[in-house]
């Protein structure tokens, strides 16, 4: 099998590896993978930019806003009421702090915006387990505080 060949192969098998855990994935689970995507594809806009490949930077960081924008568009503010509006309010810096990047060429804002996305994954990440100390704790305690 040729380079190529086994290129596609791999693309291949990358792509089915992904929507398979895409349809495993519950709703806790695809925002990490969104995070994790945009993560990814901020990286990838930074090594382009530092080679000068303009076209495929503007690609990426393009990619990576888009997946911001379905992270601000999945939040629920009924439910998550001040965090939501903190949230959507992050989202949109981060969304013009990317297309400044792209205008100016600036891989130190590619920096910020994925160090703000780091902090997000992090406390993300921390949500299951605050979630299962909170439901084995006594009724009435509150998490962290003995009775």
């Amino acid at each position: 099998m040729s380079y190529g060949g086994m290129h596609d192969a791999l693309r291949q098998y990358t792509k089915l590896q992904t929507e398979t855990t895409v349809e495993g994935a519950d709703g806790h689970r695809l925002i990490a993978m969104l995070l994790d995507g945009a993560i990814e594809r901020i990286g990838r806009a930074r090594a382009f930019m530092l080679r000068g490949d303009i076209a495929r930077k503007g690609e990426q960081i393009g990619w990576a806003v888009s997946v911001i924008e379905g992270l601000r568009t999945a939040l629920d503010h009924e439910r998550g009421g001040e965090i939501a509006a903190n949230l959507e309010a992050l989202y949109d810096y981060m969304e013009r702090r990317l297309t400044e990047a792209n205008l100016r060429n600036d891989p130190a804002i590619l920096d910020e915006v994925t160090g703000l996305l780091a902090q997000i994954k992090s406390a993300w990440a921390a949500i299951p387990e605050v979630l299962a100390r909170e439901s084995a704790a006594p009724s009435g305690a509150v998490a962290g505080v003995g009775r």
